[in-house]
């Protein structure tokens, strides 16, 4: 059973940072794509970043591109997400995803990577807030 555990969620000032994490367990794929999502109130489901175990290959969408940064600690099935420069935009709760294939080429664009981990696990969510 594959279980996605976020956590690092909290209250922040404009210009703050926080560091999310995404404890997986359950997945015996030694390669696989793994991201983040989240959901502003009233707004649809947005993929900001996602990244193959495989290869460390990165998509980020311009909304996040230059502020956050996925990486990965392997030994510990886990995943992270470091936002900096937060703005009250970010505001959301934050979901980790993980899908049991490989991140599609680059060459398809960010949308169907997102579109792959939308199908798959996610967790329970982690809230991030940011004020003004």
């Amino acid at each position: 059973q594959v279980q996605l555990v976020e956590s690092g969620g909290g209250s922040v000032q404009a210009g703050g940072s926080l560091r999310l994490s995404c404890a997986a367990s359950g997945i015996t794929y030694s390669s696989y794509c793994m991201g983040w999502f989240r959901q502003a109130p009233g707004k649809e489901h947005e993929g900001i970043v996602a990244a193959d175990t495989g290869d460390g290959r990165s998509y980020y969408a311009d909304s996040v591109k230059g502020r956050f940064t996925i990486s990965r600690d392997n030994a510990k099935n886990t995943l992270y997400l470091q936002m900096n420069s937060l703005k009250p935009e970010d505001t959301a709760m934050y979901y980790c995803a993980a899908a049991l294939t490989r991140c599609p080429s680059p060459t398809f664009g960010n949308n169907a990577t997102f579109r792959i981990l939308k199908l798959g696990y996610w967790g329970q969510g982690t809230q991030v807030t940011v004020s003004s």
